[in-house]
């Protein structure tokens, strides 16, 4: 893996990189086809680099990986969201101003435990069979 890379995810490398790690996650939901998701990143990657050894920076395609998108209610790209603890704590939709995403990011370095407190617990029994 290179310096400060982007990890692309997949539904199956999604719970081990993301929901099974002690380091903060922000990861980008985006589609091949979104302007906006090529707008954003340039910055995203640049973060990477900044925060790394501090954070995990992830991306995954929604077009091909449907299951990790719905679960998480991403319906448009690109979605921006950071995962404390494998919660997800924070979420920014569009293509925000980078001084936002780098902030979510400080923030959720800066106190942890705060992090993971505003976090939402997932429950692992989601089923569709109610």
């Amino acid at each position: 893996m290179e310096r400060g890379s982007v990890l692309e995810l997949t539904d199956l490398t999604w719970e081990k990189t993301v929901e099974k790690t002690d380091l903060p996650v922000l990861v980008m939901f985006y589609s091949p086809t979104c302007p906006h998701c090529r707008t954003m990143e340039p910055y995203f990657r640049q973060y990477a680099q900044q925060f790394e050894g501090t954070a995990v920076f992830a991306r995954i395609n929604i077009t091909v990986n449907q299951w990790t998108a719905e679960r998480y209610g991403v319906r448009s790209t690109p979605t921006f969201k950071m995962f404390c603890n494998g919660r997800p704590f924070q979420e920014m939709v569009g293509a925000v101003y980078p001084a936002l995403l780098k902030r979510m990011v400080e923030e959720a370095l800066k106190d942890g435990s705060e992090c993971v407190r505003k976090s939402t617990e997932i429950s692992y029994d989601i089923t569709g069979y109610g």
